[in-house]
């Protein structure tokens, strides 16, 4: 579908008719900007203008997607021609739509998680939770752009990012532990002793020691688990 050709045939049936832009847009309930865009060729009229359009320009919808008037003897061929590029333009719209808005889920994701992180104590709930918030959203959108692809293709492009993103998130979570000396966020079990706590995170195990005192250390070790007595050996 040519749209500068279409735009054209747009404005030299419409001059033809005597009618200015504004004219012509007024009918259309559109703005001129609108009309003066189609026929730029920056844009195409929706779907749903395509008939009123061609009614007030006194052309077929054939004559409108050509761009030109048909001849009766190619009548046949443009519309069949005109009827695939119309579908092909439609499905680029949905996707162009879909795609937009996947990108804007994915950064809006990606905006809520590092909020998260910057904003909420690494010891408060909360933080996490808007955090694995931040990556569903995300990953929303990715599933978005991967709708085109076969099931297997979309299950493993989306679930590839979900765990990088978790990955980053676990890296900037294990930065904090070892240059500013702050709790893990995303810790799964807790285990307190005499001025001493212990993080059990997927990946590490961190151990506070002097909680709460100006000595207090954050020291990372083995990923296992540990009883309460055991605990108490790593700050000693």
């Amino acid at each position: 579908m040519d749209q500068e050709k279409i735009g054209k045939f747009i404005a030299a049936c419409r001059k033809k008719s005597n009618m200015t832009q504004q004219e012509l847009a007024e009918r259309l309930g559109v703005s001129d900007r609108t009309v003066g865009n189609w026929e730029n060729g920056r844009n195409m009229p929706d779907l749903s203008l395509f008939k009123p359009l061609c009614n007030e320009l006194g052309i077929t919808l054939n004559d409108l997607l050509s761009g030109e008037k048909v001849k009766e003897k190619e009548y046949q061929e443009k519309l069949e021609e005109n009827i695939i590029n119309t579908i092909n333009y439609t499905n680029r719209k949905i996707e162009n739509k879909s795609n937009f808005i996947g990108l804007t889920l994915i950064v809006f994701g990606i905006l809520i998680s590092i909020t998260a992180v910057a904003i909420f104590p690494s010891e408060s709930s909360w933080g996490s939770i808007y955090s694995v918030f931040g990556v569903i959203i995300s990953l929303i959108g990715v599933s978005k752009f991967t709708k085109r692809l076969s099931y297997g293709k979309r299950l493993i492009c989306n679930f590839s990012y979900f765990l990088l993103f978790i990955l980053v998130l676990m890296a900037i979570d294990y930065i904090g532990v070892v240059n500013i000396q702050q709790a893990p966020r995303f810790s799964v079990i807790k285990v307190s002793g005499d001025s001493v706590m212990y993080y059990d995170t997927p990946f590490y195990d961190v151990v506070r020691c002097n909680v709460n005192k100006d000595n207090e250390t954050f020291k990372v070790i083995k990923n296992q688990r540990y009883d309460t007595d055991e605990i108490d050996v790593f700050c000693r």
